[in-house]
């Protein structure tokens, strides 16, 4: 074999390599995306140092489900913009993304000025902002209508691509409970005054941080009115965040609703079972009447940082109820989501004594007994 045939037989693959890099690092037609205000995005996706393309603004994101959303978009190389209130509570998310990729803005909901400064460079904008309870310094109404108005103000006066603001399951604006009634009332304001605005209704959401799972398990002796009858899909928060990221990407979920719920419904008492199971703890709850109960958690609802809301209990009477003309995660392509039952052990295993794994071995006759619980759970559940 000649040199000259040797010398090309080993270039050829550097040759390739070359190529195929250069071809990685070209601008493809389908790498550009138009949005809805003819604004030209480039994303070119594939880890955290991407090019994601847009600018989003996520309010709220120091919350529960902030962090999942906040990852996935930062990730990808968006650049994301959080307002923050609390200096201690946001920093977590700084590590979320690339450097650079994710800017913190001090904000006030009250401060028309600082939302408009907060959304004035992004395409997407994402409400998260929410109340459980009332503070003295800030009531549902304050939060869930007089705050969505301000937000969705600033959307339209500078023409947002995307705006997306969650509200809640059982949004009513009759029902007996004021948290459903604001969210409600948040809705028909963000749709009035921007009408591209999507609605997203979550369920009751369980995962790392969660204030439900935490909740069912450290409470040794749980206080109720409605005896744990409360029916509901509980949803994985992962798959809300993962359900987020779609609808910001996908100009078509403008001015739709979603409803994203789990896969199966249960009531209070059975998810309760589920984490006793789990934990292994002798867990009891205790009914009491429920003006009694009203009466001593509207006592909290004045102290500056509450434990708890007498709204609270009225929700405790109100089963989910599925709106059948929202749209829901199958609509955005995700026909698999996860279920309680089958992921809540990783989140709360912590809950369980060292005692469990510190007893003898079974005997048979436990075993046996074991087998016959099991397959109680499976009728039960499955």
């Amino acid at each position: 074999m000649s040199a000259t045939r040797v010398l090309a037989s080993h270039g050829r693959p550097a040759i390739r390599k070359q190529a195929s890099l250069a071809a990685r690092n070209t601008r493809q037609i389908h790498d550009i995306t138009i949005t809805r205000t003819g604004k030209p995005i480039y994303r070119q996706g594939g880890g955290r140092s991407s090019l994601g393309g847009h600018t989003v603004t996520v309010f709220g994101a120091a919350g529960f489900l902030g962090r999942y959303i906040v990852n996935r978009l930062a990730r990808t190389g968006c650049s994301v913009v959080i307002p923050f209130r609390e200096e201690m509570w946001k920093r977590h998310l700084k590590v979320t993304g690339d450097l650079g990729r994710v800017t913190f803005m001090e904000f006030d909901l009250r401060n028309t000025e600082s939302i408009e400064e907060s959304v004035r460079h992004s395409d997407i904008v994402i409400n998260l902002i929410g109340r459980d309870y009332e503070t003295k310094n800030f009531s549902f109404w304050d939060v869930h209508v007089e705050g969505t108005q301000r937000i969705a103000e600033a959307v339209a006066k500078y023409d947002i691509d995307r705006y997306i603001h969650l509200s809640t399951h059982n949004a009513d604006l009759n029902s007996p409970s004021q948290f459903y009634r604001t969210k409600a009332q948040g809705e028909i304001e963000a749709r009035n005054i921007f009408p591209e605005t999507t609605i997203v209704r979550p369920s009751k959401m369980w995962g790392e941080e969660d204030r439900f799972l935490h909740h069912l398990a450290t409470k040794r002796m749980l206080i109720t009115s409605n005896n744990l009858k409360q029916k509901m899909y509980p949803v994985h928060v992962m798959d809300v965040g993962r359900a987020l990221e779609v609808m910001s990407y996908d100009d078509s979920t403008a001015g739709q609703t979603y409803e994203l719920y789990g896969p199966k419904e249960y009531t209070m008492g059975e998810v309760r079972d589920l984490v006793k199971l789990e934990t292994r703890r002798g867990l009891t709850n205790y009914n009491i009447p429920k003006p009694i109960q009203k009466l001593y958690r509207s006592g909290w609802e004045w102290v500056w940082w509450p434990l708890t809301s007498a709204d609270e209990v009225e929700r405790e009477f109100i089963d989910q109820q599925i709106d059948p003309t929202a749209k829901t995660f199958k609509d955005l392509g995700m026909d698999k989501v996860d279920d309680i039952a089958d992921g809540m052990l990783h989140y709360i295993r912590h809950y369980r004594s060292n005692k469990y794994t510190d007893l003898p071995p079974m005997t048979e006759q436990e075993k046996v007994n074991e087998r016959k619980y099991w397959h109680v759970q499976d009728d039960v559940y499955n």
